[in-house]
């Protein structure tokens, strides 16, 4: 069942966000809790800790993501105490949700808009990107970005066995049946008007790479984080990743990647960057 993202639970999760002296953004576990409806805090710490385990796993610092603090809370008395609780990133609390019950329908919303705030968040937060200003510097570093991310979402296939390169190639074609509506690579080729010497990803504008950067970014942390073995089981996580990321688009009200413009070739691209760096040289 598809998960409809609304305005309310935007601005639910949006409520209890707060800043810190820095301008850091956070969240409180105690917060996060409330708002996913677990009413025993302590069965939400068992979540906390199953989203640290998945931090670990995918090599990232968990003392960087979850800070342990103290709270003052208003008990029923209208007195003040303290309680423990938990500093969380916008990545802490995609892992979190992630990790909580999937049955609760507030759950699979969160699960929603943590994962593309926090891919949204990864991307402003990029030097780089911030100091890009026109449709093809930005279609230049997206573009590299997702070679990048193909490296390492392959090696995360292969960990889970996806080992020959014909599996791969089929591995491949359900990340993208998920995210263009069934279209595999050859069927997004026709559609596009691309021949068949041509790279789908080197005619991608950068509103299309980014949701493919999404789609290969999420599909490796889910294989790892889930330690999924096995070419379906593999191939099936990439096809709920895609698809996942095309009901997301949808729920903003975006434009599908198939009916998205065929863009010119970021190789007459980078030609014409490498001659604007010699005519500065």
């Amino acid at each position: 069942m598809k998960t409809k993202l609304t305005k309310r639970a935007v601005a639910l999760f949006e409520s209890i966000k707060k800043t810190d002296d820095n301008g850091i953004e956070y969240w409180s576990s105690r917060d996060l809790a409330r708002i996913l409806e677990y009413k025993d805090y302590r069965n939400f710490l068992l979540v906390l800790n199953k989203a640290k385990e998945s931090c670990n796993n995918s090599n990232v610092s968990v003392r960087d993501h979850f800070v342990d603090v103290t709270d003052m809370v208003t008990i029923g008395s209208g007195a003040v105490r303290t309680v423990e609780s938990v500093r969380l990133s916008r990545y802490a609390c995609y892992l979190t949700v992630q990790n909580a019950d999937p049955n609760k329908p507030i759950v699979a919303q969160a699960q929603t808009y943590f994962a593309i705030q926090t891919r949204i968040a990864e991307v402003h937060q990029m030097k780089e990107y911030n100091q890009l200003s026109t449709e093809e510097e930005k279609r230049l570093f997206l573009r590299n970005e997702v070679t990048k991310h193909n490296l390492l979402l392959a090696d995360a296939a292969k960990d889970a066995g996806v080992i020959k390169p014909y599996d791969y190639a089929v591995f491949q074609n359900f990340g993208y049946k998920g995210l263009y509506g069934g279209l595999d690579a050859k069927e997004i080729h026709i559609r596009k008007g691309l021949k068949k010497n041509q790279k789908i990803l080197d005619h991608m504008g950068s509103t299309e790479l980014a949701a493919n950067l999404f789609r290969a970014t999420q599909t490796e942390e889910k294989l790892k984080r889930e330690n999924i073995r096995g070419k379906t089981n593999a191939n099936q996580t990439h096809y709920d990743v895609g698809k996942k990321v095309r009901q997301t688009i949808v729920d903003l009200g975006g434009t599908m990647p198939e009916d998205l413009p065929t863009a010119e070739s970021i190789k007459s691209i980078e030609i014409k960057h490498k001659n604007k760096l010699k005519d500065k040289d």
